[in-house]
């Protein structure tokens, strides 16, 4: 996109007519780009560059909507804007992209300053001096997705000229964004439906079963254990699924807020004791008692922790031991779950975080969905760290989790509406 940008600005800032008609002929190279774009990352990026190249502009943004929330994210940036605003919540009633999502119309603001729709807060986070701005909406079939806005025109003021070619691609941005999203879900989908055959052939085959008179009623229990069995396995994959989605879309935002993390270890424990009884599990602690408070999502690190505790007790052995540590390292915390369970192959520990991946010979132990691992490893990465696992079969295994003493502002990937 850069050999002919040089052009193209020099063109805005010539006859108008001629100008407008080489922004749309640059246009038509731009939406050849955009639509070849699949990554959604990339895409947004690529539209966000476009936008304050064709507009002559210091910089550009690219908000989307998230729904849940009812607030307008930044996803997108040129370098001016890009220190911390990627999660930036911009609400719909008090700003002027909020106006520009909710009207569905563009707007042009000469002096932002002056604007009581202007939500100050975007520069005082980002060091950014807001001058004027063009705001057009992102929509898709007569649904709103977002806005973009190119910040402070170079030369001049904004014009009606770059409002029609911002909002022309706008049109076709938000025609890529769609696909985007669109084969970023096949993918999984197309996964779930495979993953979801083998429970459904076995209630399948249970129901067929249980019409037939001649079985005894021994028979006929084990079937119905079966069909709870696969019932609730049924009901743990979807759940998951849909957190897994929700978190590979991004419509999951991570709150910042200080969390005692021994605290919440101990909540956690609590909550499992029961199971861990059952299964005759102790549950050791080494806590340093000293460590600060961590900034993150509290609801998604206590999913965190409570899958792996789950997982340290489903696949030990009767009379083992589950050991949660939690210590000071340089830069945040390391927090880790030890177990003296059956341990993992080496050949499958490169595979634990894979979706629906589940180590061979697991499943005469204990029921699961091979989602648990992927969860957790994109609520480490929203909060800006790292999971690793060492294991040794027969010895048991260490799934360690780094968390940085302050949530980054980042996101797993562009919202969702």
């Amino acid at each position: 996109m850069s050999a002919p940008k040089a052009n193209a600005e020099a063109q805005v800032h010539s006859d108008p007519l001629a100008g407008l008609l080489g922004r749309y002929d640059r246009l038509l190279e731009i939406t050849s780009e955009l639509v070849s774009t699949l990554d959604l990352d990339a895409l947004l990026q690529l539209i966000v560059v476009a936008a304050k190249e064709l507009t002559g502009s210091q910089a550009a943004t690219l908000l989307l909507y998230n729904q849940q929330r009812n607030h307008l994210y930044f996803e997108a940036a040129t370098e001016t804007l890009r220190t911390d605003d990627t999660l930036i919540a911009i609400p719909t009633e008090t700003s002027i992209a909020g106006w520009v999502f909710t009207n569905k119309e563009p707007l042009i603001v000469e002096d932002a300053g002056k604007d009581p729709r202007f939500f100050r807060e975007v520069d005082l986070v980002t060091s950014f001096q807001t001058k004027s701005i063009l705001g057009v909406p992102l929509i898709t079939k007569e649904k709103p997705l977002g806005v973009i806005e190119a910040v402070n025109k170079q030369n001049g003021g904004f014009d009606d000229h770059d409002r029609r070619v911002l909002q022309a691609l706008a049109a076709q941005a938000a025609i890529a964004i769609e696909n985007a999203r669109l084969f970023r879900q096949s993918d999984i989908v197309a996964e779930m439906v495979h993953e979801l055959r083998t429970p459904l052939s076995a209630l399948s085959a249970a129901a067929h079963l249980l019409q037939r008179r001649e079985l005894e009623e021994r028979q006929r229990e084990k079937i119905r254990q079966t069909i709870v069995n696969e019932v609730n396995r049924l009901d743990e994959m979807t759940t998951n699924f849909l957190e897994l989605s929700r978190l590979e879309s991004g419509r999951v935002r991570f709150d910042r807020e200080p969390i005692h993390l021994e605290g919440l270890v101990r909540e956690c424990l609590e909550i499992l004791r029961p199971q861990a009884d059952s299964e005759r599990i102790q549950l050791e602690t080494d806590i340093d008692h000293t460590l600060s408070p961590v900034i993150g999502d509290r609801s998604q690190l206590r999913r965190l922790l409570l899958n792996l505790l789950t997982n340290a007790i489903k696949y030990n052995q009767p009379g083992g031991w589950v050991r949660i540590s939690l210590h000071r390292v340089e830069g945040g915390v390391t927090l880790a779950v030890t177990d003296s369970g059956f341990g993992i192959p080496r050949e499958s520990l490169a595979k634990l975080f894979e979706r629906f991946y589940r180590v061979p010979g697991s499943e005469a132990r204990s029921s699961g969905t091979g989602l648990g691992l992927m969860i957790a490893k994109r609520i480490v990465e929203g909060h800006g760290g790292k999971i690793e696992v060492v294991s040794e079969v027969g010895k048991g295994s260490t799934f360690s989790v780094f968390l940085p003493a302050d949530l980054p502002r980042m996101h797993p990937s562009a919202s969702d509406a």
